[in-house]
């Protein structure tokens, strides 16, 4: 997988850099939302706690995606601009369900 960053602006009424990039993944499954944060976190230098992505959205037939991903300043800005369903797809799994099996 390779991401290309195509476009990256300041919103300082919002406190965050928003960058729409496009993502190539020849003859590989769509990457996952996960996958894709931390391919970002790892080009843009960034916080993991502080990227969202917003969209991914595969390109028919292509192995391409594009994709909105959005890096605020602040845990504060970002807890009280960011929608919650989005905020939910951008969290690492919980890892109570391999403790459990680990119990058994």
């Amino acid at each position: 997988m390779e991401i290309n960053i195509t476009q990256k602006t300041e919103n300082p009424l919002l406190d965050r850099t928003e960058i729409k990039f496009d993502c190539t993944y020849q003859g590989e499954s769509t990457p996952q939302i996960l996958d894709v944060k931390n391919k970002l976190v790892a080009v843009l230098d960034a916080d993991k706690n502080l990227l969202v992505v917003d969209k991914l959205k595969p390109q028919f037939g292509e192995g391409k995606a594009v994709g909105y991903a959005k890096v605020y300043d602040s845990a504060e800005s970002l807890s009280s601009t960011e929608r919650k369903h989005i905020l939910e797809k951008n969290q690492e799994p919980v890892k109570e369900e391999a403790e459990e099996e680990a119990e058994e």
